[in-house]
């Protein structure tokens, strides 16, 4: 069994406080330790204009930023340690930029969590310079949560007749073009370790052959595709029905682009699964835009899964 901790990076925000307890959560599900991470960058003159040497060569300024970025990671694992017992925590503070110490920590993760303010299109993740980056090029899961989120949200209002609250549905984009094998095994494994039924949502389209819609000559050939689509997925699915067998699954193909529908599926889900396609693009990140859309809109917690 893997022992790669759950890590979260912190910076002492309100989204990055949410990101570790939900990091800490996880950690508990999965029975793996919590490792919380937090890299720092010294703008102080005295860092900026002279030159590192091996000697303490640090300003005022430098001591007193060192100082508050030992107490970010610090403070957030006391907090954590005192919110979830028994859960083993590590901390580390990082000189260097964040993007590449976060890249770094993933290849050593199990799962890197981030946290995120979901403020639209032109807020939130992409109004940063780290989330977006990080997301695009990590070896590892990536899990955004946002500012607020509790444990509560993402279990059902009412306990079943133990009297336990049940997770919500974790939900499950999928691309039958390209069905991933990590994609589909993440999901699943969310699913089985909450208790909870997956929800695999895919969307299709009917093509327009010679700038025709063949739904609207005859409407028969959208419910042929249909029925074809809900075959392809419900093949696709089988093989980890069997190796998952308590998991209860919901299959659902709806018709046009997938994202709206993941977004309208979040509010009622505990995680939204998403993949990422491998991209080389001269052009600076890219993480596909179902996955752009729903990061940002997206009412649960978003696990972003790397795929060829």
């Amino acid at each position: 069994m893997s022992q790669r901790p759950v890590i979260a990076a912190v910076d002492g925000s309100m989204e990055s406080q949410a990101a570790a307890h939900w990091a800490a959560r996880e950690a508990l599900l999965r029975d793996l330790p919590l490792h919380i991470v937090h890299a720092w960058q010294d703008w102080s003159p005295g860092f900026t204009h002279v030159p590192f040497t091996g000697a303490d060569s640090a300003s005022g300024e430098t001591t007193v930023t060192r100082h508050w970025a030992e107490r970010i990671p610090r403070e957030t694992a006391e907090r954590v340690r005192e919110s979830h017992p028994g859960l083993r925590v590590s901390v580390e503070q990082i000189l260097g930029r964040p993007v590449e110490v976060l890249l770094a920590a993933t290849n050593k993760a199990e799962v890197l969590v981030l946290g995120s303010r979901g403020l639209g299109a032109l807020g939130g993740l992409l109004a940063g310079s780290v989330s977006l980056p990080v997301i695009a090029h990590a070896e590892c899961p990536v899990v955004v949560v946002r500012a607020g989120e509790q444990a509560e949200d993402e279990k059902q209002p009412q306990g079943g007749p133990t009297g336990r609250a049940r997770y919500l549905d974790v939900v499950l984009g999928l691309d039958l073009t390209r069905p991933c094998d990590e994609l589909i095994e993440f999901a699943f494994s969310a699913a089985a370790a909450r208790g909870a039924a997956l929800k695999v949502v895919h969307g299709w389209g009917v093509p327009i052959v010679f700038g025709h819609d063949p739904e609207a000559v005859d409407p028969g050939h959208g419910v042929a595709m249909g029925l074809r689509e809900a075959s392809v997925l419900t093949d696709a699915l089988r093989p980890w029905r069997g190796k998952f067998p308590e998991v209860d699954v919901k299959e659902q193909c709806v018709v046009g682009g997938a994202a709206d529908h993941l977004v309208d599926a979040s509010k009622d889900a505990s995680l939204l699964v998403v993949g990422r396609r491998v991209r080389h693009s001269a052009i600076g990140p890219r993480i596909g835009p179902v996955t752009h859309a729903v990061l940002h809109r997206a009412a649960a917690p978003v696990a972003v899964v790397r795929h060829p």
